[in-house]
C-alpha cells in the first residue's frame, strides 16, 4: 500500500496531528488511551484513534529518538506532536509519504498558539531524522527496540526465556477482528455466508470464533442487531467451554461470573448453558451498563450485580455454587496488540498490588464453590506472577483444590496446539493464562 497524501474528503492531517498530540499528552500523564479517546470530537475521533494506536505502538522508539534529535527536553505539547509525528514516520509501512508528514506536523504546530514559535524547531528535528535515520536508530536501546518499558522486557525475559523476544515482538503489532458466533442465534457456516454475501472476508477459527480479514465497524456486519456475534479474542474464547469442562450442561446449574464487566464471557456461558442460574457481578457502576447492553442484544438472560466480588458477605445468599469464572483484575500484558498504552500507563511496582488483588478474590471465592465444583482461574497477562505462580501458591493453601487440564500460559506470537485454540486455530491470540481446578468433595 503506497503512503497516503492528505485527503480533501477528510479533516486535514495537521488537524488530526494536533488531535493526537493531546491524545498522547494525556496518556504520557497516566490516563488510558480508550478515556483520552472518548473526549475527541466525533469528526476527528476515527482518525485520531488510527494515528493514536500507531504512535503509542511505537511510543517507547520515538521518544528514544527524540531524546537524541533535542539536546533539552521539549515541553510537554511539544514532545507529544514530536513523538506522534516520529512514531509515524517509523512504520514500517508508513501511511503517509515523509514529506507530507513533516510538512503536516509542522503546519500543526504553526496553527498551534502554544506551538506556534516551536514550528522551526518540529521542521528541523523531523528532518534531521530523516537524514541521519539509519544511525539514530542503531543506536538505540533496549527500550527502543522493544518499544515497552525496560522493566517489562526484563519481566517478560525472566519469565519466557526461551519466547521473551517473540512475545513482544506480537505485542507490537496490530491484532485482527475476531468475533464469536452466538449460535443460539445462527450457526457459524450461516454467519460466514451471510458474511460473504456482505463482501466481508473472513475464516473459521476455534469452536466457534470468526477472523476477519480486516477490521470493520462492527455495528456494519450482518446480524449485529440480532445478536448474531460478539467480539472476543480467540483466547478469550476458551474461557467458558473450559468451565464447562468440568460441569454437566445437562444438570441444573448454578454459575459465577466474578468479574464480568464487558459482558463477553457472560454471555459465552449462557451460550454454552442457557439453562443454567448465572450471577454476574461488576465493582465498577460505570461498567454494569456495558453488560446489559450486550446481554440484551445477545437475547440472553442473566442477574447482574454492581458488587465487590471480594466482598462475599454483600452479595451472596448462601448457595455454592457449582461452578465460578475468576478473570480477575490484571496488568492487562497480554492484550497489549489492542491496547499498545498499556505499557506506558504500568509500574512495576504494579504487579505485587494486582497479585495481592487476585490472591484475596481466589481466597474469598473458593468457599462459595461447592464440594465437586469447578473454578476457572484467569487473566490476560502473560507475567508468571499473575498466572502459573498465582495458582502455584493457592494449591499449596488448599488441599481441596485439585489442578485439572488446562492451558495454563498462552502466549501472543506464540504457537498454540491445535487442542488449545480449536482445530481450526490460526494459532494467534491474545497472551491469556487459564488454570482449571476442582474442589474435592469432603
Amino acid at each position: 500500500m503506497s503512503a497516503a497524501s492528505p485527503s480533501d474528503l477528510g479533516p486535514p492531517l495537521w488537524r488530526l496531528l494536533q488531535a493526537t498530540q493531546l491524545v498522547v499528552c494525556d496518556v504520557r500523564k497516566g490516563r488510558s488511551l480508550t478515556a483520552a479517546l472518548a473526549t475527541v470530537p466525533s469528526e476527528l475521533r476515527s482518525g485520531v484513534q488510527a494515528l493514536s494506536f500507531q504512535a503509542m505502538r511505537q511510543h517507547g522508539r520515538a521518544q528514544a529518538v527524540l531524546n537524541r534529535l533535542a539536546a533539552r527536553k521539549p515541553p510537554e505539547a511539544l514532545a507529544g506532536l514530536l513523538i506522534t509525528a516520529l512514531a509515524l514516520l517509523l512504520q514500517a509501512t508508513p501511511a503517509y509519504a515523509d514529506h507530507v508528514l513533516v510538512d503536516q506536523a509542522v503546519t500543526a504546530a504553526q496553527r498551534h498558539a502554544g506551538m506556534r514559535k516551536q514550528a522551526g524547531f518540529v521542521n528541523a528535528c523531523l528532518r534531521r531524522f530523516l537524514r541521519e535515520r539509519e544511525q539514530l536508530l542503531a543506536e538505540l536501546d533496549e527500550v527502543a527496540q522493544w518499544n515497552h518499558p525496560a522493566w517489562w522486557v526484563a519481566r517478560v525475559r525472566r519469565d519466557h526465556p526461551q519466547d521473551w523476544q517473540a512475545v513482544l515482538q506480537a505485542s507490537q503489532q496490530a491484532a485482527p477482528l475476531v468475533l464469536r458466533v452466538n449460535r443460539l442465534r445462527i450457526d457459524r457456516p450461516a454467519f460466514l455466508d451471510a458474511l460473504a454475501a456482505a463482501g466481508v472476508a473472513a475464516q473459521p477459527v476455534g469452536e466457534a470464533g470468526v477472523r476477519l480479514a480486516r477490521s470493520l465497524p462492527v455495528t456494519q456486519l450482518p446480524g449485529y442487531a440480532d445478536g448474531w456475534f460478539s467480539v472476543q479474542d480467540l483466547a478469550a474464547q476458551l474461557a467458558a467451554p473450559l468451565l464447562m469442562q468440568g460441569l454437566n450442561a445437562r444438570q441444573p446449574l448454578r454459575l459465577l461470573d466474578a468479574c464480568a464487566a464487558p459482558g463477553g464471557k457472560t454471555a459465552h456461558l449462557l451460550e454454552v448453558a442457557p439453562d443454567a442460574e448465572l450471577l454476574a457481578l461488576e465493582i465498577e457502576a460505570t461498567r454494569v451498563p456495558r453488560i446489559h447492553d450486550n446481554l440484551a442484544r445477545l437475547q440472553l438472560n442473566a442477574e447482574v450485580r454492581c458488587a465487590d466480588a471480594a466482598d462475599v458477605a454483600g452479595w451472596w445468599d448462601g448457595q455454592a455454587f457449582d461452578g465460578i469464572l475468576l478473570d480477575a483484575p490484571c496488568s492487562a500484558s497480554g492484550i497489549v496488540r489492542r491496547h499498545p498504552d498499556v505499557p506506558w500507563l504500568r509500574r512495576a511496582a504494579d504487579i505485587e498490588a494486582l497479585v495481592q488483588t487476585q490472591r484475596n478474590l481466589l481466597e474469598r471465592l473458593w468457599p462459595v464453590l461447592r464440594p465437586g465444583g469447578t473454578l476457572v482461574y484467569a487473566t490476560c497477562s502473560v507475567f508468571k506472577a499473575e498466572g502459573e505462580d498465582q495458582i502455584r501458591l493457592f494449591l499449596q493453601r488448599h488441599s481441596d483444590a485439585q489442578a485439572c487440564a488446562a492451558p495454563g500460559h498462552l502466549l501472543p506470537g506464540v504457537s498454540a496446539s491445535a487442542s488449545d485454540a480449536g482445530e481450526n486455530s490460526i494459532r494467534e491470540h491474545d497472551g491469556f493464562f487459564y488454570a482449571r481446578l476442582h474442589k474435592r468433595l469432603a
